[in-house]
């Protein structure tokens, strides 16, 4: 399992993809349980990131490109979820 962060925050990823053309690109799966939603959910909602992935030696600034969860309703005890997420880079002179 590979080690991700996300403006400052570790997660741990159960599947990563990466791609670096026509820009630097990863696609990922975490396991989001009840009791981790709501702190996923708020990092999530920033959309933009400073990106790391300490184990590529890879950092970047990039945004989400394509989400998805195998589960809507975390609010269940015990409840697991995938999330899927694709971060794209973002052109470093663009605003944010």
């Amino acid at each position: 399992m590979k080690t991700l962060r996300l403006n400052d925050v570790t997660l741990e990823m159960s599947t990563y993809q990466e791609e670096s053309e026509p820009k630097r690109k990863i696609a990922f799966t975490l396991h989001v349980t009840s009791e981790t939603y709501h702190d996923i959910a708020v990092l999530l909602y920033e959309k933009t990131f400073n990106v790391e992935v300490p184990e590529r030696n890879l950092a970047f600034r990039g945004e989400i490109t394509n989400y998805s969860t195998s589960l809507t309703n975390l609010y269940e005890a015990g409840a697991v979820s995938e999330f899927y997420i694709e971060i794209t880079e973002t052109d470093t002179n663009a605003d944010s």
